[in-house]
């Protein structure tokens, strides 16, 4: 079973060790409600270094006040029970005393480059929320490597640019998303969706497919997207956004010929929201 500790000094304890060692550690950072995507994050930063810390921590800061952050699920015992079968040698679980003492008054406010749009519209608070816990994550247990997955895309270029940009010294490494049977990115809000939800939810994920198809195809990208968008709302989703990006800058793109395309998509049923992305193929020549 991996060791859980709840304060910074314990952490330190605990990973001045294998800094002293010369071994390397990985940080897989969470909000809890582990699922398998989450144990995936964790067996693959087992392969790439020496250590393994997963952090549990529901961030206040990155919820806005409409938000679920008062019924977002805290499953603390059962995510560690879920570790036992992982490499993961140490839970750090602190509170929002520990993260966000009295008096706390510093944000990282990531803007412009792939914090543009998207998220950065309907949560505009978001990425200032994540950005300073990610930073603290970083700065806590100085970890070499910190493993996301791609399923929160933008917010892994986002974090992938910060650590750059402020010269963190840790290497950011995505994983793809992890997938139910018929296409539903796994996340720990699915829980919330009613059964008849839960049956309609894939179809966010066929919208990007068919619109990745298109768009490799030679589809004009406006008029996929647009299609994509209608497919949506017919099936009973208010969409937020269905978009295509740069793969890698993430900034707005009109043409295959701009680069590697990455479609990002977000979308509410009922009071779920969703999201989740794909790549699109590179045109056959």
């Amino acid at each position: 079973m991996p060791e859980r500790v709840h304060g910074r000094e314990e952490l330190r304890a605990r990973t001045a060790r294998w800094r002293a060692a010369g071994e390397s550690i990985a940080l897989v950072p969470t909000m809890g409600a582990l699922h398998e995507g989450h144990l995936a994050l964790v067996r693959r930063a087992a392969e790439l270094a020496a250590h393994v810390v997963v952090s549990i921590f529901v961030n206040p800061t990155q919820f806005a006040p409409n938000e679920d952050f008062g019924r977002y699920p805290r499953t603390l015992e059962a995510d560690v029970a879920a570790l036992e079968a992982t490499p993961a040698e140490l839970v750090y679980a602190p509170d929002a005393e520990t993260m966000y003492p009295e008096g706390f008054s510093t944000r990282v406010v990531p803007q412009g480059g792939p914090a543009d749009g998207l998220e950065s519209i309907t949560r505009p608070h978001f990425f200032g929320g994540v950005a300073t816990v990610v930073t603290k994550l970083f700065n806590q247990v100085q970890p070499d490597i910190a493993l996301f997955g791609e399923k929160d895309y933008q917010q892994l270029r986002v974090v992938e640019r910060m650590a750059r940009d402020l010269d963190l010294g840790v290497r950011v490494i995505g994983i793809p998303t992890l997938r139910e049977s018929d296409g539903l990115a796994l996340s720990s809000r699915n829980r919330y969706l009613s059964y008849s939800e839960r049956q309609l939810a894939p179809v966010l994920h066929r919208a990007l497919a068919d619109a990745a198809a298109e768009i490799a195809g030679g589809a004009p990208i406006a008029a996929v997207l647009s299609e994509a968008r209608r497919a949506l709302d017919l099936s009973g989703f208010a969409v937020d956004y269905v978009e295509a990006r740069h793969a890698e800058t993430l900034a707005p793109i009109a043409s295959p010929a701009e680069g590697p395309i990455r479609l990002l998509a977000a979308a509410k049923l009922g009071s779920t929201r969703l999201i989740d992305n794909l790549a699109v193929p590179a045109p056959a020549h």
